[in-house]
């Protein structure tokens, strides 16, 4: 028997060895995998078989455009409530998006190494903050700021949106200028090689090329600001009524669950799961509607 053929016996083992490990962590990474998948379904099931009976007994129609809430009366109507979350989305969207957006540019493309050394751990640590802290802040200063300037109590829908628009920067910022820096350099070498500015090129050129990650950025934020729900409590001031303006005070989704979920029962409580249902096809339809965007962008 030559020294190959003992060799490739030797190996044979080890090689089969090697293969029972590979396909038991391919096993493990499945089983997780399935346990993501069967969490959003579990509790999307739970959700829908809690939430649908109070949608039935109370109407759909009723429940969605109904302008009372009053579970005192049996009147749930959640409209004021879906207006106040997509006044909240947009407002803060409309201010946040705009801001990260151009701190993204600025850190990617134009801010010195050690100035960028410095914003960038900055911007990590807005990250890592607690919602219930932001609210806090909100409630001792912009509130009162507000109340200086405008009136009313400052509680309202512009305290909110300022709160929301600093805690969806770090999402922002952080996708976005990861985007830009993935852009090929021959883009803006051949931008600027045709003759136009640096400024010209990072509007022109590298975000248009990096919109795709941009948009993902926003949808991300988007979430963010459809779920926030302690940070909104404590600066809103949670009447469930249509805000007339940004200084107006208003209530959530989200709100309107945490609050009264510790002490509600019988069709209240099956109401809140129904908001739930409600929030839950909204995000949805919003999320598909965005990523189909992204999607289209990044062709």
């Amino acid at each position: 028997m030559d020294t190959s053929t003992k060799q490739n016996k030797k190996l044979k083992p080890k090689a089969k060895i090697t293969d029972i490990i590979e396909k038991i962590v391919e096993a493990f990474l499945f089983l997780c995998a399935l346990m993501a998948v069967l969490s959003v379904a579990v509790i999307s099931v739970y959700i829908f078989i809690k939430g649908t009976p109070a949608i039935a007994k109370i109407g759909l129609f009723k429940f969605i455009f109904g302008m009372v809430w009053n579970p005192s009366a049996d009147l749930f109507g959640i409209f004021p409530m879906i207006v106040g979350s997509i006044y909240l989305t947009l407002g803060s969207i409309i201010v946040g998006v705009p801001i990260g957006l151009l701190t993204a540019v600025f850190l990617a493309e134009l801010a010195p190494k050690w100035l960028t050394k410095i914003i960038t751990p900055a911007v990590e640590l807005l990250a890592g903050i607690p919602s219930v802290v932001y609210g806090f802040f909100g409630l001792i200063v912009i509130v009162p700021i507000i109340d200086k300037i405008f009136g009313g109590g400052g509680n309202s829908l512009l305290a909110a949106i300022i709160i929301l628009s600093i805690m969806i920067l770090p999402t922002i910022i952080n996708i976005s200028q990861t985007s830009i820096k993935a852009v090929p350099s021959i883009y803006k070498e051949g931008s600027l090689a045709l003759g136009a500015s640096n400024i010209e090129t990072i509007f022109k050129v590298i975000i248009p090329a990096a919109k795709s990650g941009i948009l993902a950025s926003v949808v991300l934020a988007v979430g963010r600001a459809i779920g926030e729900t302690m940070a909104v409590i404590l600066v809103a001031g949670n009447t469930p009524m249509i805000p007339e303006g940004v200084t107006s005070s208003f209530r959530t989704l989200t709100a309107n669950i945490a609050m009264e979920m510790s002490y509600a029962s019988g069709l209240q409580l099956e109401a809140l799961f129904a908001t739930g249902v409600v929030l839950f096809v909204f995000i949805m339809v919003l999320n598909l509607t965005l990523n189909l965007l992204t999607y289209k962008a990044g062709e």
